[in-house]
């Protein structure tokens, strides 16, 4: 079956994700594809079981998530995500988060900049 016509499997993004730009991550276990606008981005985050990514802060991020689960640290309160959980970081707040499954997940960022394409 052509990969446009398949059905979402909650764990990998369709042809149509995919071939968005891929971001240039830091992070190993951590595939990105960037859908840039004019004043934001909303990237599309597949993220294998890596740990800890440690505390830092950016401008504002929403994000929703599409499968597995991960712990969001928010300014000091934790929370566990999990399908259809949404979260909002406002700007210059620290956050961190723990990956113990494979995540797929939305991020919207309020600047034009927070992540680079390859």
């Amino acid at each position: 079956m052509d990969d446009m016509k398949k059905e979402w499997d909650g764990t990998t993004y369709p042809d149509m994700i995919r071939n968005l730009p891929e971001v240039d991550m830091p992070f190993e276990g951590i595939r990105a594809w960037l859908f840039q606008g004019g004043k934001q981005q909303a990237v599309f985050f597949d993220i294998e079981p890596i740990g800890e990514v440690p505390p830092h802060s950016h401008c504002a991020q929403w994000g929703i998530m599409l499968a597995g689960e991960m712990a969001l640290t928010i300014d000091g309160e934790t929370k566990t995500y999990r399908k259809g959980d949404t979260y909002y970081i406002p700007e210059g707040v620290v956050h961190s988060a723990k990956f113990t499954t494979r995540v797929n997940v939305i991020d919207y960022f309020d600047a034009p900049d927070r992540w680079a394409a390859k």
